[in-house]
């Protein structure tokens, strides 16, 4: 008897729990709350969220800006190929918003496809890209309204903007067109980070700016200010930029090949060279982690930008170091991204696409040939495996699908491919 009424106890419990979840109302999941809720602290640093700089120009001008059809292919492109957080450096053009635009709406059509921005705010001194005499000790009064469009789009999309990077290079003093001195930088990050405090930001989105490995205190000692030293306990990371390419011109102190290496095999003396330019790479984010420690600071270090045109009429081409080729595009590709994998780092590899504005007026000139693609949408040697892969089936740029350069003859390539210099022979170019 005392069974038989446990078990109808039990029985009528089991009952009354299943009628009480029965009653209440269901819960509708939209699509943005079955996308995962990541932050700048998730995904900088982790292997899975690949970086890269992005711009989607595809003319000799920005006045012709892409389309959101347009920049829709580009995303699909590289989220194919695993990149996961774009690098975008102003917002004055519609650029910027219009990617932003295409990234929900590629979210919106699959609740799968996730991509996250880190939004540059451009920031110039006093008359700056004018004929007028510029003041680096004075800032742009652009550089508020710059600021301002930067906050409103992080907070209208802050699913997407996870970085707010204040300025692009604006420290480093060789960029004499437009470098600003430290305190101004410090001013628009303090102004960011008090934003997240009082909640008119997203509390979980990252500030920093992206600059050259000197000015965040790798090396010169003219950078090693007190402002510096706010401005880097301020930011939330250090993003530093570093581009070997450029020093087999103006310090090709590791580029070429020295004594009996001049006995190996060409594809040998390349992959030494190219080797070389990493380690040069590498001991460049050193002495600003170095520095950094002097300080007694403890902060984040990802690589802003870094990169390796695949061709060049000028310096770094057949009449100067000879270092631009894509088959070195491809060496250095790999060699950083193994490097900052393996290191925890981010890197913002510089750039996913062939941009001609960059250098309008010289085609031949190495700022329009950084792109892991051409701007019709071949993929470079370093993107071969990818296209053999299956990677890119069904996508198009331009309407184009996704091939190789070359047509895919690693022969032809080679052809174009020249040696480092030896010591001897980079007397006679310099």
């Amino acid at each position: 008897m005392r069974k038989t009424t446990f078990i109808l106890n039990l029985m009528l419990l089991v009952f009354l729990v299943m009628s009480c979840k029965k009653s209440q109302p269901t819960k509708h999941i939209s699509i943005n709350q079955i996308q995962k809720e990541v932050t700048a602290k998730n995904i900088l640093g982790n292997s899975d969220y690949l970086a890269i700089s992005y711009g989607g120009y595809r003319k000799s001008s920005r006045d012709f800006q892409p389309t959101i059809r347009e920049l829709k292919e580009d995303m699909k492109i590289l989220h194919a190929m695993n990149i996961r957080i774009l690098r975008t450096y102003n917002v004055q053009l519609a650029h910027t918003s219009n990617i932003l635009k295409a990234i929900r709406e590629l979210k919106n059509e699959d609740p799968n496809f996730e991509m996250y921005l880190m939004l540059g705010a451009w920031i110039d001194c006093l008359n700056a890209w004018t004929d007028r005499p510029v003041n680096h000790n004075v800032e742009s009064a652009q550089n508020a309204e710059e600021i301002a469009r930067a906050v409103a789009l992080a907070n209208e999309y802050p699913d997407i903007v996870k970085v707010i990077a204040v300025g692009n290079e604006a420290m480093v003093k060789w960029a004499t067109s437009y470098f600003v001195q430290p305190n101004v930088i410090l001013k628009w990050v303090s102004h960011l980070q008090s934003l997240k405090q009082t909640g008119k930001l997203p509390k979980d989105i990252w500030i920093t700016s992206s600059d050259n490995f000197a000015s965040w205190g790798g090396g010169d000692p003219q950078y090693h200010t007190e402002d510096l030293t706010k401005l880097i306990k301020a930011v939330d990371y250090v993003s530093i930029h570093t581009y070997p390419m450029h020093d087999t011109h103006y310090n090709p102190v590791f580029w070429g090949v020295f004594g009996d290496e001049t006995e190996l095999s060409s594809l040998k003396r390349i992959d030494i060279a190219m080797n070389r330019a990493k380690n040069y790479a590498i001991s460049q984010y050193d002495s600003v982690a170095s520095y950094i420690k002097s300080l007694s600071i403890q902060k984040p270090i990802h690589v802003g930008e870094t990169g390796w045109a695949s061709a060049s009429n000028g310096y770094y081409g057949s009449k100067g170091s000879k270092a631009t080729d894509e088959y070195k595009e491809a060496i250095f590709y790999g060699s950083m991204r193994q490097w900052t994998n393996q290191s925890n780092m981010s890197c913002f590899y510089f750039e996913a696409f062939d941009e001609p504005w960059k250098d309008a007026h010289n085609k031949g000139g190495s700022e329009n040939f950084f792109g892991l693609f051409t701007v019709d949408g071949k993929a470079k040697y370093v993107l071969w495996d990818l296209v053999d892969q299956g990677v890119f089936d069904g996508l198009t740029r331009n309407g184009k699908p996704i091939t190789k350069t070359y047509n895919g003859n690693k022969d032809a390539l080679l052809l174009e491919v020249e040696l480092p210099p030896t010591k001897s022979e980079f007397l006679n170019i310099n």
